[in-house]
């Protein structure tokens, strides 16, 4: 029987230039149970993904900030206030998102700030952990968002919804976002270029990286 899965995008659903490979869009469209996007990207981005491919909306976006069960519920988690305190305050401090204008990134993002990894960290963490708030690096951006959402929350929060075990999902990501959602999935796969922290935090490490990670572990899933 096919678990239902739960995977990241940024490196996972996509090459290293972060475009997503088309490969994936059979193996997600025919998966034979439900399929969570979970992603720090802003929440319209994987309900987009999930139109096009012309699945059910469930979705895990600014990682476990916003969360949509087969389109039929979306539930909000985050602090949009507090990130927007961090951005006043990290812009007092002389420092800019890093993304210049229009920032796409931020735009529509609702419950947490996406900042450059070309900006001081230590600056924004120090303004993020003023407001109560914590910093997350996914490999792409510096995700300031509330301490107690994350994608392993998020899964948990789709997982009731759908009426099944936490256990029964397969989860695979590279980040250490992602490390959360491998912590509560029965079982997780890092792709060949994950972050250590999500490494450490997987049940299987593969030796494929981006994509190929992402077939590779949906192979290995269904017992191919």
């Amino acid at each position: 029987m096919t678990p239902p899965l739960a995977v990241d995008i940024d490196g996972t659903l996509t090459d290293d230039r972060r475009r997503v490979d088309p490969r994936v869009f059979p193996v997600l469209r025919e998966w034979d149970a439900p399929v969570v996007v979970a992603t720090g990207k802003a929440f319209p981005y994987p309900v987009a993904l999930c139109e096009f491919l012309g699945i059910p909306i469930t979705v895990i976006a600014e990682n476990g900030g916003v969360v949509a069960i087969e389109g039929d519920e979306v539930v909000f988690t985050g602090d949009p206030e507090g990130a927007r305190a961090v951005a006043d305050a990290y812009a007092a401090a002389g420092h800019g998102l890093g993304w210049g204008e229009p920032d796409f990134v931020n735009r529509w993002r609702e419950t947490e700030l996406a900042v450059s990894r070309d900006q001081p960290f230590d600056v924004l963490e120090r303004v993020a952990e003023k407001e109560g708030l914590a910093v997350v690096d996914t490999g792409f951006a510096y995700h300031v968002k509330a301490p107690d959402v994350d994608k392993g929350q998020g899964l948990l929060a789709v997982a009731e919804a759908l009426d099944r075990e936490p256990s029964a999902f397969a989860a695979v990501g590279d980040s250490e976002n992602d490390a959360a959602m491998f912590a509560v999935a029965g079982e997780s796969y890092a792709v060949g270029n994950a972050d250590e922290t999500a490494k450490e935090a997987a049940d299987t490490v593969l030796d494929e990286r981006y994509v190929d990670g992402f077939l590779a572990a949906t192979e290995a899933i269904r017992g191919e």
